[in-house]
């Protein structure tokens, strides 16, 4: 099915030493990409996103006595999203409402290990299984001509599997609030279509860490031509700043904020039943995020 999900979910890692609370936020790049913006037909759907992610990180820093302590992390995210979704035969300001609530079950696994020279290694790995955070989503969608508009609001309810003293969570550990908008250029003669989604979010502490990620703004990008009446390709990217920091780090860590980038390739092919979009980003090594394997179908 194309219609993108509004919310889905992350892969946590319970590292305080990276922006974000372990180094992912709420906001998943690259969930919204070609037509964003074009709203679903009225009645009732099910979109469905599969969503695979892979990273690892890892540095070294001098010792005062001489030596390095290295340290390294690998991680990775597999999980299927599911949106039921209302879309009612009505308008509301003049566009068309539609609502979800999206969930998933997933798995996530993480190893950390640091090392000195020397020999003296420590190492530890965690796996989960299981179902992440809710995800409400309220939208609204405009139509004129080629111009397409989309405004959302949408957020977390921190009800996923998640203990604070793991490494591999499947939920956040805190409720979100995130708010934007989108537009989307479709001219279906020529076939060319573009789209944009950007929007803020805001993080509630976790009550079990005493932890408040900083607001966070990003922007998702999506840009194809219909080659024929069912295929589609083209390019989508994303961009992920983080405008404030965080609050309940150690003071030494500074004021460390998350960031990353990515493009890749985007294609999709209509079905009677629906349509398959998969899409591929490759995000930057930043200093505040692991990377750089994304895969996603929907």
């Amino acid at each position: 099915m194309r219609i993108a999900l509004a919310a889905v979910g992350t892969a946590l890692l319970t590292l305080p030493a990276w922006a974000d609370e372990g180094g992912v936020g709420f906001w998943l790049p690259g969930r919204y990409a070609s037509f964003a913006a074009i709203a679903p037909a009225p009645g009732v759907s099910l979109p469905m996103q599969t969503y695979y992610y892979g990273g690892n990180a890892g540095g070294d820093t001098a010792l005062p006595q001489g030596g390095k302590l290295t340290f390294g992390l690998d991680t990775g995210f597999v999980a299927q999203f599911i949106a039921p979704t209302w879309t009612p035969d009505t308008t509301v300001l003049g566009g068309r409402p539609s609502f979800s609530l999206a969930f998933f079950p997933g798995w996530n696994t993480v190893s950390a290990d640091v090392a000195v020279a020397g020999g003296q290694r420590l190492g530890r790995s965690d796996t989960t299984t299981g179902f992440g955070d809710l995800y409400p989503n309220a939208q609204i969608f405009w139509t004129s001509g080629v111009h397409n508009w989309m405004a959302y609001l949408t957020g977390n309810v921190p009800v996923g599997a998640y203990d604070a003293s793991r490494l591999a969570n499947l939920g956040l550990g805190h409720g979100a609030i995130d708010a934007g908008g989108a537009y989307t250029y479709l001219d279906r003669q020529t076939g060319w279509e573009f789209s944009a989604t950007a929007g803020l979010t805001y993080n509630f502490e976790n009550p079990d860490t005493d932890y408040t990620s900083g607001i966070s703004s990003h922007l998702d990008l999506g840009f194809s031509r219909s080659l024929s009446e069912q295929f589609f390709l083209g390019l989508a990217g994303f961009a992920y700043v983080q405008l404030t920091p965080d609050e309940g780090q150690p003071d030494a860590l500074g004021d460390v904020k998350s960031r990353t980038f990515g493009i890749g390739p985007h294609l999709g092919y209509t079905l009677l039943a629906g349509r398959f979009s998969p899409a591929c980003a490759a995000t930057s090594n930043s200093p505040s995020r692991t990377g750089p394997r994304v895969a996603r179908c929907s």
